[in-house]
């Protein structure tokens, strides 16, 4: 019998397929689906600390295996997320939650720690550093070692659960910001965040989304994740969620082997609502194919 549970530093997961942030809203609207307990925990959508109504319309553009979207961090703030959305997936999911926060700045992304770390619902808080730094110009967080690092060193003095840090593929360099973070102080590493991208109707000659471009997803950018997944892996010695265009058990065994602990799953959660539960189904067949007998006899092979 070949074991599929996952270790996330101190934290064992039944399996590794967690559904992504922005893909599976607050979790309990899949409940009417299948088992949310079936899954090895939950992203949930990203939390602001103020209401977000989002990006103008029309958000959302089809491309040649993928997606792209310009939701813009569409989310009801940290106190709905506190009092109303945490205790509604709460009635259907009994395990512990990934918490994705956003910030456009250190206070707004310490505030947001702060109080989702405390919740007990709460496994590990995800922070999504590709905002862009009002305080700054803009340029997004995550896009400079420096000053990824000072926002993961905030969020740790408050944060009471493990802090993982949400990397953008958008940089020359994705080591230098890995070790940046871990140097900071990071309990794990998720990668890769959308990659930027576009799209034109060629009838109009306008861009089709209202925010002209936005966030690339989808098994088009899985050989981008998976390579830098395989390069941090060398260069860090903290655990690493793997994400980006994973659309099967197959994949994840790649991902796996490239150097992550644990999975997300994205764009495929919008094609099919069933598709993490089907990779779960899967993966005790594709690890046999693998010759291992264990998620952990499998992580970082693509390395030996």
């Amino acid at each position: 019998m070949v074991d599929i549970s996952a270790k996330l530093g101190d934290w064992k997961l039944d399996n590794p397929v967690i559904p992504a942030s922005g893909t599976f809203g607050f979790g309990y609207e899949f409940a009417q689906f299948y088992d949310l307990n079936r899954l090895g925990s939950i992203a949930i959508k990203g939390t602001t600390l103020n209401p977000r109504f989002g990006n103008p319309t029309p958000r959302i553009a089809e491309c040649t295996a993928g997606m792209l979207n310009s939701v813009g961090l569409q989310n009801p703030g940290l106190d709905k997320v506190i009092h109303e959305e945490l205790p509604k997936l709460k009635k259907v999911f009994s395990k512990k939650v990934i918490a994705n926060i956003s910030g456009f700045s250190i206070e707004e992304y310490t505030e947001c720690a702060e109080a989702l770390s405390k919740q007990e619902q709460v496994g590990i808080l995800e922070v999504n550093i590709s905002c862009p730094n009002v305080s700054h110009g803009g340029m997004s967080f995550g896009t400079d070692p420096e000053a990824a690092a000072s926002v993961t060193r905030a969020v740790k003095k408050v944060s009471r659960v493990p802090v993982y840090v949400k990397l953008t593929p958008n940089v020359t360099d994705i080591v230098s910001i890995a070790k940046a973070v871990e140097e900071a102080g990071a309990d794990g590493i998720c990668l890769i965040n959308t990659l930027q991208g576009m799209r034109i109707d060629i009838r109009t000659g306008k861009p089709i989304l209202a925010n002209k471009m936005g966030g690339f997803s989808g098994p088009a950018v899985f050989p981008v994740a998976l390579r830098m997944v395989y390069q941090v892996y060398e260069a860090v010695r903290i655990p690493i969620i793997g994400v980006g265009g994973i659309a099967s058990a197959e994949n994840i065994a790649e991902m796996i082997m490239a150097g992550a602990s644990a999975v997300e799953i994205g764009s495929e959660n919008c094609r099919d609502p069933y598709a993490c539960i089907h990779m779960i189904e899967q993966l005790p067949d594709v690890l046999k194919k693998c010759r291992a007998e264990s998620i952990e006899e499998l992580k970082g092979r693509a390395h030996q």
